[in-house]
This record gives structure tokens, C-alpha cells and sequence, in this order.
């Protein structure tokens, strides 16, 4: 079997292993054993350069994920605030210690947003999340 063809078919079998194991390693691993294989087949490099060609855009990989990652910012999936914020819900309680807020079918704490006074039965919005408190205001 070419050499080439070996890179190619491990490249692949990195892809495949991919779905199976958790994380993103195995994808840049196989990309760049398929790269390598495509070098190969293009020139020849012998082992060595076969080996520094795979370190090469295993790294170069890597580095415009972190690159692309950097640029995106923080991820918003499954952060309090991305399927919070925005929601409307009714006051429950309001006393001295604060309000209850039912959004949806689950009752949270809350507290008014500066400078507003929201009464019990009122809609509110949410403004923010603080760890578990939202920070609601009242609509309209």
C-alpha cells in the first residue's frame, strides 16, 4: 500500500474517532494527517518530512482555532443569561428580602432593576442573571 494512502486512511479513522471520543484534538489530527497524505502524494517528502509536515498543520490548526475562539469571544451556550434574558414572567412575591419570579413552570429569586418598584402580580422582564437572582424590570 503507498505510503500516502496510509496517512489518508489514518486521517480519516482520526475523523471517524472523532465523533466518538469528546473534545476537538482528533479532528486536527486527522486534518493534518490528511494534509500530509496529500503532501506525499505531491512530493515524496520521506519520513522526516512527512513528520514535520504533520507537526506543521497540526499546529497551524490548533493555532487558528484558538485564533477563531479569541476572536468569537466566550461561548453563550448554556450560560444563564442565553435562554434567560429577554424572558417575561410574573411577580409572585414581593417583601423586604426580595422577589419571586415564576418564568415559565420554575419560581426564581429576583430583584427589581435600579430605580424601578415592582408589585406583586406585575409581568417583568429580565434585564440579567446575578449567579441565581435575576434582575427583572416591570413592562410597561
Amino acid at each position: 500500500m503507498d505510503t500516502w494512502l496510509i496517512w489518508i486512511l489514518a486521517g480519516l479513522l482520526l475523523l471517524g474517532a472523532e465523533l466518538a471520543v469528546p473534545g476537538v484534538f482528533l479532528l486536527w489530527a486527522g486534518l493534518a494527517a490528511i494534509g500530509t497524505g496529500l503532501a506525499w502524494r505531491l512530493a515524496e517528502p520521506g519520513f522526516p518530512g512527512a513528520v514535520a509536515i504533520f507537526v506543521a498543520l497540526m499546529a497551524a490548526g490548533v493555532a487558528l482555532a484558538l485564533l477563531r475562539r479569541r476572536a468569537l469571544g466566550p461561548p453563550s451556550l448554556n450560560t444563564p443569561e442565553s435562554g434567560l434574558v429577554g424572558r417575561e414572567g410574573r411577580v409572585l412575591d414581593a417583601d423586604g428580602s426580595g422577589l419571586r419570579v415564576r418564568l415559565g413552570d420554575s419560581d426564581w429569586a429576583a430583584r427589581a432593576a435600579r430605580g424601578t418598584a415592582t408589585p406583586a402580580g406585575a409581568i417583568v422582564r429580565v434585564e440579567a442573571v446575578e449567579g441565581t437572582v435575576l434582575v427583572v424590570r416591570p413592562i410597561g
